[in-house]
């Protein structure tokens, strides 16, 4: 199975271009222009990681071939716009330290500077985290801590002399406002102006607990643990992390490990096994118990979780191509204009199902790389 896994990841890059990647679907069916974005920058940090473990310099160089297309000598960045003040066009940079670090290119260099005055100049919310996007006035989405602070966590251990008192800050902030004490989950979203036509009146936060936030959360912490070298910043962030890993382990799938697009509705009508948001779990789960920071336990629940999506969702079509389905295209919360995304079950069930799109085949992959560390170990 392993074997077929690595010639679905060589199938996606051979047919894939820097202005044509087979894994944005998002802009293969919407026709989107080409521009610096989130999905492709999952994707190669997969294959960044991939490279590592497997030795194999097809992934690094592929991943080097890609980027330079889109960042010009001068380090702007193709399509990109600071004044959109979007996290989403931060998480891309973080791919820039390790291209920067293997080839010395200095436009790599110009553009983390590029991003990470995108950050200094970033609206804040009353608490003082990140506005999501300029379009999300006073909104803080678990997306954005994956998007904006594991390059920020990087940025500060590399060139911003070890603070990472702001990334701690806005952290703690999610911890204390979008913690559910009941359910141990994390809601997907908190407008702290509380005006906004899907958040709660009195909280100020989204009605569910979608699947795929909190693992953009949990890749987070996993990643950021491994960066930091502050222990007391360390050990604040581990506690965090076991606390969410903790919480959402308990609504996993009992035979096959998976979890729900809706987290706490298991079962319910509609509802569905996701793939993206489980490989995010899963990897954090193998990751934080390869760190020593989660029980070891993980490390067989979140395997037991990536062979879960394995069964499910890696198929042969007809052409006798692997594919992995499961993967929820994309879901969010408002803007006033759109009302259909409103935070309700029905909202996140309705969502399009596809297959082969980055924001689930990174993750998949990342998963397989600590399933990869895990053999190694044996």
């Amino acid at each position: 199975m392993y074997k077929d896994i690595e010639n679905y990841i060589d199938r996606l890059i051979e047919g894939s271009t820097p202005d044509k990647p087979l894994w944005n679907i998002e802009s293969i069916l919407e026709g989107k222009p080409l521009k610096w974005n989130y999905i492709d920058g999952c994707m190669i940090t997969a294959l960044l990681s991939a490279a590592e473990i497997t030795g194999e310099r097809k992934y690094s160089d592929f991943a080097e071939r890609f980027i330079d297309f889109y960042v010009r000598d001068d380090g702007s960045l193709l399509g990109y716009s600071m004044e959109n003040y979007n996290l989403d066009d931060v998480n891309e940079g973080r791919v820039l330290f390790d291209l920067y670090r293997s080839t010395g290119k200095e436009k790599y260099r110009k553009a983390i500077g590029l991003l990470r005055e995108q950050l200094e100049k970033q609206p804040r919310t009353n608490t003082g985290n990140f506005w999501h996007k300029k379009v999300y006035t006073d909104q803080i989405w678990l997306d954005g801590l994956y998007m904006a602070q594991v390059f920020y966590v990087r940025y500060q251990k590399e060139f911003g002399g070890g603070d990472y008192s702001d990334t701690m800050s806005q952290i703690r902030n999610v911890r204390r406002y979008m913690f559910d004490e009941n359910k141990k989950l994390l809601y997907h979203g908190l407008d702290c102006s509380k005006k906004i036509f899907w958040a709660d009146k009195e909280t100020g936060l989204s009605k569910n607990f979608w699947l795929r936030a909190i693992g953009w959360f949990t890749v987070a912490l996993a990643d950021i643990i491994d960066y930091i070298d502050n222990e007391e910043n360390r050990e604040e962030l581990c506690g965090i992390f076991r606390e969410v890993i903790d919480g959402i382990a308990q609504y996993a799938d009992p035979d096959i490990g998976m979890f729900w697009q809706v987290v706490d509705q298991g079962g319910r009508e509609g509802n569905y096994l996701e793939a993206s948001g489980s490989s995010m779990i899963a990897y954090a789960m193998m990751k934080g118990a390869r760190l020593g920071v989660l029980d070891e336990k993980y490390a067989a629940q979140g395997k037991k979780t990536f062979d879960g999506i394995c069964k499910k969702y890696l198929k042969i079509n007809e052409a006798g191509e692997l594919n992995l389905g499961g993967i929820c295209l994309m879901a969010g919360l408002g803007p006033d204009d759109n009302r259909t995304r409103d935070g309700s079950f029905e909202y996140y069930i309705s969502e399009p199902v596809v297959e082969n799109d980055a924001k689930g085949v990174a993750p998949f992959v990342l998963c397989y790389t600590e399933v990869k560390r895990q053999l190694a170990d044996k």
